[in-house]
């Protein structure tokens, strides 16, 4: 018993820590390196060893335990089962323990140690999908699905209505074979509601912009209907815009409010969005009353710019003028919610400065600007609609509003009142008040003294006078260099001037000032025109032409430049699209057809001097035009109806009479002829001309008359000859200073002449007809397509004419 009991050995006492640098040299892990039998032992597998036997034949195997000092005693199991690693009836006991690191029972029969497994080669390769396979087809599929609902709203974005629908409907069939597809494969609560909520609501909208609203309120009602959605319910908004832009105004009003009972109240916004949407509803409904309830009720819950502006509209429209004055001052009271100071730099701090240049002109700047403009337009709008009925008069009721405006944020807007309580006085022809409010503003502010003095220039300029209107022009420009509709209208009076150079250099500085100024543009093509540079004004009027498609004026002086440039096809074509633009214009009209009677197409010219006529039958020239066709293509009945209108509309000139007479005679209705001659000789018993018409008939008539009317026309032409032999005989005897008189005359009288040409080229085709020996005056002539006077800038409207 006491074999197993080992005494502490004897030691010095005095030596308390001896003994603990002593240990077993078999513990000694630094000399393994150099230890020859434990590297080879490492490099040889320990499965190669002999296996260990136990030849114990008793169920308690004995282990030996390893004392502090390595003496090893053998202790049986404590539950009597063999050795791990032990054979036993000839089977080794498997060594389950450390199978997980590798450790087989190949181990022990001679196999290298290989915990990781790498004899056993490179991993498999991954199995590959199958394409075919049911779940990578509806996988492809939503993915087309997704990518023509993003090509149709970028096709929508971009204006490419048709496409965008086009592409909508695609998507719409491919997603019904995805739902089937999947209800075959899986169950139907795997279905993508977004992707099918995303296509229809995609298609609705796209039916609803290309104003096929039966079509997008069949597909809204897929989505509402389906209970599977959620919040679908608010999609009945939209369903009321439709019915809106139909003007079914029970039904959108419907939606709207089934719309605000699926919208919780904690979406403060989109609640206001719809009571709006219900109030425009009823004022295009007419019912005025119901609108003022829905948006007094926005103003209180939520006080916003258009919600003010159109309360205040409804109120014009019931005649309220004290709710008027009231939703004009909350209009006033709206918020901007705007900070203007933080685009002021406050100190020379360098970096300040530059954050503060930067953020002048960003997009919120820009948003800010824009919501400030709109605040003004609806507030000026406003201003002018019930300022003269909010008050016993007009004036009254504009300095209201002007002194509610003065004590609001929107002080500016004071000054542009005045100007358009000013234009209100023009409009009322009342041009002393209004030249009396603008002086005034004149003498305010440098923006308000320019726009006040260019609306006087304008005003004095309509009214002839060039010497005030040039005065305040340069007050204009003086307090405002910038002023486009200023140095455009000192143009103007350079113009009136004749000094056409100058005009141009103002009309181009207008130009440098703002490109889109049409007015300097309009009027520098006319100087252009004036300086007989035809290519240059030709430029402006292209360049006005393309910033107003459809402007009438522009596309004439386009037609008269080509005109004048001698190319007469095409000044037809811009003709026509004058004629496209204002078809009932009797001057384009007669100006087409002069130019295709000038190319020899007498038909296109009788077509347009006719449609002329037709509009405007008091042009003496067109009349004259139709009735030397008719007289040209032997139709005399129906020339003696135009002719029979000039004598009208001029009763003294005797051609007309003349040649009225002259028709009867042709047709052969001699009776009406000879009446139509002896009315003449009454009322110009003078004319010599009817009185030799007169001896023909009688004498081919047979008639006693003739013998009296040949008297009448031998002692016309006998005191014909006397004054004639007088006025001979006067000049003979005059001097020098009566050829200079003459010369003189003889001058005025070519220049007469080449005003009236188009007037003498008819008159001397009327003679050259064939069996017309009767000579009648041409009439004094205005030229067609003459230039007109440059238009005048205003600060509150422009005014162009030809």
């Amino acid at each position: 018993m006491m074999q197993n009991v080992h005494l502490a050995p004897e030691t010095d006492e005095d030596d308390l820590y001896s003994g603990y640098n002593d240990y077993n040299p078999i513990y000694d892990i630094e000399e393994l390196e150099n230890d020859a039998a434990f590297q080879q032992a490492v490099r040889t597998s320990h499965g190669r060893r002999p296996p260990i036997t136990a030849k114990i034949s008793s169920t308690a195997v004995t282990r030996p335990i390893a004392t502090g000092y390595g003496s090893k005693t053998s202790l049986a199991s404590s539950i009597g089962r063999p050795m791990t690693g032990a054979i036993q009836d000839g089977v080794t006991r498997p060594m389950t323990a450390v199978r997980a690191a590798g450790f087989t029972k190949t181990a022990l029969r001679g196999s290298a140690f290989d915990p990781l497994g790498q004899s056993r080669g490179p991993a498999p390769p991954l199995e590959a999908k199958k394409k075919d396979s049911p779940e990578e087809k509806i996988k492809q599929l939503e993915k087309e699905v997704n990518e023509l609902v993003e090509e149709s709203c970028t096709a929508s974005s971009c204006g490419d209505l048709k496409l965008a629908l086009e592409k909508a409907k695609d998507a719409g069939r491919k997603e019904r074979v995805l739902v089937r597809q999947r209800e075959q494969v899986t169950t139907p609560e795997n279905i993508n509601l977004d992707l099918t909520y995303s296509v229809l609501f995609n298609l609705a909208s796209q039916y609803s912009v290309n104003e096929m609203y039966a079509e997008a309120l069949n597909t809204y009602q897929v989505i509402v209907k389906n209970k599977m959605f959620s919040n679908a319910g608010i999609l009945k908004m939209n369903m009321g815009n439709i019915y809106l832009k139909q003007r079914n105004y029970s039904k959108a009003i419907k939606f709207y409010r089934m719309a605000l009972d699926q919208v919780p109240s904690v979406n403060k916004q989109m609640r206001i969005k719809i009571m709006q949407n219900i109030g425009v509803t009823f004022i295009q409904a007419g019912q005025y009353s119901d609108a003022i309830n829905s948006y007094e009720h926005i103003m209180s819950m939520a006080p916003n710019l258009k919600a003010g502006y159109n309360l205040t509209i409804c109120y014009f429209a019931v005649g309220d003028r004290e709710k008027m004055k009231k939703a004009f001052q909350k209009l006033i009271a709206v918020p901007l919610e705007i900070d203007e100071d933080k685009y002021i730099s406050p100190s020379d701090d360098p970096h300040t400065n530059l954050v503060t240049e930067a953020i002048k002109n960003d997009h919120l700047r820009q948003m800010e600007c824009e919501r400030k403009a709109m605040a003004e337009k609806y507030i000026m709008t406003s201003a002018k609609l019930i300022a003269p009925v909010i008050e016993t008069s007009f004036a009254a009721g504009y300095d209201w509003c002007v002194e509610v405006v003065k004590a609001s944020q929107y002080v500016e807007l004071a000054n542009d009142l005045e100007i358009n309580k000013a234009v209100t006085y023009l409009r009322q022809k009342d041009y002393n008040q209004a030249v009396e409010i603008l002086k005034v503003l004149e003498k305010k502010d440098s923006r308000v003294k320019s726009a006040a003095a260019t609306n006087l220039s304008a005003l004095y300029y309509m009214g002839k006078d060039f010497a005030q209107a040039s005065s305040y022009a340069d007050i204009a420009v003086n307090s405002d260099r910038y002023n486009p509709a200023a140095l455009t209208n000192k143009g103007n009076t350079v113009f009136a001037n004749g000094d056409y150079e100058k005009a141009a250099e103002f009309y181009k500085e207008a130009l440098r000032n703002d490109s889109s100024c049409t007015e300097a543009l309009y009027n520098i093509g006319l100087t252009y025109e004036k300086l007989n540079r035809l290519d240059e004004a030709l430029d402006c009027f292209l360049k006005l032409h393309a910033i107003l498609r459809n402007s009438a004026e522009v596309l004439y002086q386009i037609a008269n430049i080509y005109e004048l440039m001698e190319n007469p096809s095409q000044a037809i074509e811009w003709l026509m699209q004058v004629v496209s633009v204002v078809p009932t214009d009797p001057q384009v009209l007669s100006k087409l057809g002069e130019l295709y009677d000038h190319e020899g197409d007498k038909s296109q010219a009788f077509q347009y001097y006719y449609e002329s006529y037709r509009y405007f039958p008091c042009n003496i020239e067109v009349i004259e035009w139709l009735g030397a066709y008719y007289i040209d293509t032997q139709f005399w009945e129906k020339a003696i109806q135009y002719f029979e209108r000039a004598s009208l509309m001029q009763p003294t000139q005797v051609k007309w009479q003349l040649m009225v007479a002259s028709c009867f005679r042709r047709s052969g209705n001699y009776q009406k002829a000879l009446d139509t001659y002896k009315d003449t000789h009454r009322k110009f018993p003078e004319n010599v001309e009817c009185l030799r018409f007169l001896v023909r008939l009688c004498t081919d008539l047979g008639l006693k008359d003739a013998q009296e009317y040949a008297r009448k026309l031998k002692r016309l032409e006998k005191m014909k000859e006397i004054r004639e032999q007088r006025i001979k005989s006067g000049r003979d005897g005059s001097g020098g200073s009566c050829g200079k008189r003459e010369g003189s005359a003889s001058g005025d009288s070519g220049q007469n002449y080449s005003a009236s040409s188009k007037g003498e080229r008819l008159s001397a085709r009327l003679r050259a007809l064939p069996g017309t020996n009767e000579p009648y005056e041409s009439s004094s002539n205005k030229e067609i397509g003459k230039c007109s006077p440059p238009s005048s800038s205003t600060h509150s409207r422009s005014e162009e004419d030809w």
